[in-house]
């Protein structure tokens, strides 16, 4: 009888099994949440390497080019390259931190122009000479070991990861490298349809002026 009601009584569960069910379920939803963010970064960098995403593209940055004042001179190869990284940019939808950084630089700078214009028109009297300023983070980074400068430079080549770990700068890079390739490849394209019809119709031309025949 004493046994009976021995084997029928249930014993509560300690502190330490609760505490290791839920380092259980914590460590199951990390596994799940790095599984799912590992698909998301694997359909990113197939989705720079599709075509049909290079045709969005290219028919979006053809649009943004026809937007730009492509006659000023030595500032065009820079509205150019900003045109092409803002609709890069877009594409990605504000999902990674490179676009998102992209993306509010422009706004950043448009304020900046805005404010500096501001300040020029309130200035008076000459202006005062600047003197040379070493920084002290300059003098700093001859100093750093060289796994430490590659991965500083790193962080400055992708957009908003200047003062990011590591792991984060790698992470923006595997995605930030597959998109540049596809901005390049979309842009040669471009290049090359628009250099092809531009000769095309000054050889036409030509050919007209000169009465002969166009080529068969």
């Amino acid at each position: 009888m004493a046994s009976s009601m021995i084997s029928n009584t249930t014993i509560p569960p300690t502190t330490s099994d609760r505490s290791h069910r839920i380092k259980r379920k914590k460590k199951a939803q990390s596994k799940a949440q790095q599984a799912q963010e590992q698909q998301q970064r694997l359909q990113s960098h197939a989705k720079w390497r599709s075509q049909a995403q290079q045709q969005i593209y290219s028919s979006k940055l053809h649009q943004a080019l026809s937007r730009v004042n492509l006659s000023g001179g030595p500032r065009r190869g820079k509205a150019v390259r900003e045109a092409a990284d803002r609709v890069l940019a877009t594409a990605a939808k504000g999902r990674t931190r490179w676009s998102r950084a992209i993306l509010t630089n422009k706004l950043r700078l448009k304020f900046r122009k805005q404010k500096r214009n501001h300040n020029q028109q309130k200035a008076i009297g000459p202006a005062r000479s600047k003197k040379a300023r070493f920084g002290v983070l300059r003098l700093k980074g001859k100093t750093l070991p060289a796994v430490q400068r590659k991965v500083k430079v790193l962080g400055r080549l992708v957009p908003g990861c200047r003062k990011e770990p590591l792991p984060v700068i790698l992470e923006e890079a595997i995605d930030y490298i597959p998109a540049l390739e596809m901005q390049v490849r979309a842009m040669a394209a471009l290049a090359d349809l628009l250099f092809g019809s531009s000769s095309s119709a000054v050889a036409g031309g030509s050919a007209d002026s000169s009465g002969l025949p166009p080529p068969s």
